[in-house]
């Protein structure tokens, strides 16, 4: 986003929905990252309804472009209005102003064949002929984490020689691992199986529950801690699916010192992380591939033998 931002607008104003002026953690804050980009922010409609003729009101000969940010981590709901891509990039071409869509993390298959909610495509702005679209590399599209811009040729052609692109690419590695991650998606009928992060949030309660058992069974023999498999609720988080609740199975271990049991479990090598509650600790089987299981117990025997 800084770098569209910077290469479109720098020194320019702008335009961007009242309601989606998204802050994501980790200082990522919109305004602030328009603010760093050189651009001027220009706000424009309500928190819950912005139309088009509020854009079309605030271009000015210092309009640099047109923002649209998917509200990924949160949903305004109920008396609401927004903006259509297509009409939005209809008026930046009559108007001779650029259009940039934030999608935050990248969806690339339509979510709903695999039994989710709809989350907006990457083609889905691109076919709308938004001039830059940005997306996460990591989040929900499964890869390293980087920015990954898409869009027009001219315009990613002038983000190709903006001098900050030499200071922001990404290294070898990250390529690397890029490539794997989007190689997955050239055989779709397979990607359930083949891409980590639509399999964890795919796979049926039933299978989870086989897992979870497995699980369970190791863990009675360990001494000091009792284990039971319970019913819990999972989130894709990862800018996707902000109100969405995924049905899961947890193994719920109680014990004394639970705090201490789950803090080093993070510290363990590799870590294992669950999370308290009601004095237990809870360890969502959706996030276990059946190869982790020994090193779940592994982890806790180590952790009863440090007591």
């Amino acid at each position: 986003v800084l770098l569209a931002l910077n290469t479109l607008s720098l020194g320019k104003e702008a335009i961007v929905s009242r309601g989606e002026l998204v802050e994501i953690g980790g200082s990522f804050r919109i305004p602030d990252i328009m603010s760093r980009s050189g651009a001027v922010m220009v706000e424009v409609g309500t928190t819950n309804r912005t139309h088009l003729k509020d854009f079309e009101s605030a271009i000015t000969d210092e309009t640099g472009v047109m923002l649209v940010v998917h509200t990924s981590n949160y949903k305004v709901m109920g008396f609401t209005a927004a903006v259509a891509l297509e009409d939005l990039v209809a008026l930046g071409k009559e108007k001779g102003v650029a259009t940039i869509h934030d999608l935050g993390g990248g969806v690339l298959v339509d979510l709903r064949e695999y039994g989710l909610p709809y989350e907006p495509l990457v083609s889905d702005s691109v076919n709308a002929g938004i001039d830059v679209v940005t997306f996460s590399g990591d989040k929900i599209l499964g890869g390293p984490q980087c920015g990954i811009l898409v869009g027009k040729k001219e315009a990613i052609e002038q983000v190709r020689t903006n001098p900050l692109m030499r200071a922001l690419r990404c290294d070898k590695l990250t390529y690397a691992a890029l490539e794997a991650t989007l190689k997955l998606y050239l055989n779709p009928g397979r990607l359930r199986k083949t891409h980590p992060t639509l399999r964890m949030l795919t796979e049926s309660v039933s299978v989870l529950k086989r897992r979870g058992r497995q699980l369970v069974k190791r863990l009675e023999s360990v001494d000091g801690i009792q284990v039971e498999l319970v019913d819990s609720k999972a989130q894709t988080g990862s800018g996707a699916l902000p109100l969405e609740e995924i049905p899961s199975v947890a193994v719920a271990i109680a014990c004394d010192g639970v705090d201490r049991l789950a803090a080093q479990l993070r510290r363990h090598e590799p870590s294992v992380v669950g999370y308290v509650r009601d004095d237990r600790l809870l360890l969502d089987v959706r996030t276990l591939w059946p190869d982790d299981l020994k090193v779940v117990v592994e982890a806790i025997r180590n952790f009863k033998m440090s007591k």
